[in-house]
């Protein structure tokens, strides 16, 4: 059937999601999802939504949950764009902030969406090579480009760039958009989104997948100027103009207002994760700085993809990239509960051990 596919589908190559396993009794942290439930408070406006209503179209423009975030963030609500995941909202940025006659720039190592998007979109693109250590180096983003993204703390490294950083890579970049992509910004680092007041080129994506325990509800934001939030818009409204559902709007603003959920659950998760690197370090491991919920590691005796095996042998799922090279010998290892992380250290003292 591919002889009626388009140039474009021809020429993709999609992204591959995490693995989803349907086994009993697995320890899975391969896809950095909250061990942790959602807000009581979401549950119960979901279950409010169940009803009658659903009938009816949503707000298409979402109004509640940008006030919500608006809310939090303190910005207005026109400075908050709404979207089925930050996956969505990314989309609508590379089609309708990034495509440009200069090639985008973003790290060599990072989220692999990034590329997916510049095929799907036809956007010219150009990787900036991490430092040695995994660091970003802001000074190799002041050569011409149609635009800059990047996770921040970056994927999947974990290891976060200081806020003050980014403001001297937005100093460099006046005539660009700036996109932080801070899925697990919650984790330990810093937001960009209170520069938003002194920068119109910068523009911050985050989810509520990761530190609010929604990600099975899709819901993403933008945080920016009210002229790169106009054009989204714009894109949203060409594409899909009821993007979020009544149970996704009416969860995600209860799950931004429960401020104690979010921070008891956040905290907890820092807390594994700081436990988590101690005993890894203790049996040999390195562990690249992380500010997310999940941490990059490698041992120099033991090779990742024959120890990845071994723990899914023993029912525990981590995420092993082959590619690129340079990251072959490393897993990405989601924070679990303590149990699952105690669990996982377990299993690797035997591995290693053997």
């Amino acid at each position: 059937m591919s002889r009626y596919w388009s140039d474009v589908v021809k020429g993709l190559t999609p992204y591959v999601p995490g693995e989803q396993p349907k086994l009993a009794k697995l320890i899975k942290l391969n896809t950095n999802e909250n061990p942790y439930g959602p807000s009581p408070r979401a549950l119960e406006a979901i279950r409010g939504e169940v009803g009658e209503s659903l009938k009816l179209y949503p707000d298409p423009n979402a109004e509640r949950l940008k006030q919500a975030v608006a809310d939090f963030h303190g910005v207005t609500p026109t400075q908050v764009f709404v979207g089925n995941g930050s996956d969505e909202v990314l989309a609508h940025i590379f089609l309708g902030l990034l495509k440009h006659e200069q090639p985008i720039l973003f790290p060599d190592i990072t989220y692999s969406f990034y590329p997916v998007y510049c095929g799907l979109y036809e956007v010219a693109f150009k990787t900036v090579p991490l430092a040695e250590d995994f660091s970003i180096r802001v000074e190799d983003y002041t050569q011409p480009n149609g635009g800059i993204i990047f996770p921040n703390p970056n994927a999947p490294t974990g290891r976060p760039l200081e806020l003050a950083k980014i403001e001297t890579l937005l100093k460099a970049n006046p005539d660009s958009v700036v996109v932080i992509d801070e899925a697990y910004i919650d984790f330990g680092g810093e937001t960009a989104i209170p520069l938003v007041k002194r920068y119109p080129n910068l523009l911050v994506v985050h989810t509520l997948s990761k530190s609010r325990s929604l990600a099975g509800l899709r819901v993403g934001f933008a945080v920016g100027d009210a002229a790169l939030i106009e054009a989204l818009e714009r894109v949203k409204n060409s594409f899909n103009s009821y993007p979020l559902d009544r149970l996704a709007i009416a969860g995600a603003v209860a799950a931004m207002e429960d401020r104690e959920h979010f921070d008891t659950t956040r905290k907890a998760v820092i807390t594994t994760r700081e436990k988590l690197v101690a005993d890894l370090t203790a049996l040999g491991f390195e562990v690249i700085p992380s500010a997310a919920n999940f941490i990059f590691t490698r041992h120099p005796q033991h090779d990742a993809e024959k120890s990845a095996l071994a723990l899914r042998q023993r029912s525990i799922i981590v995420r092993h990239f082959k590619a690129p090279q340079r990251i072959a010998q490393y897993l990405r290892i989601t924070v679990g509960t303590d149990d699952e992380c105690a669990a996982l250290v377990a299993a690797l003292r035997e591995i290693v051990g053997a």
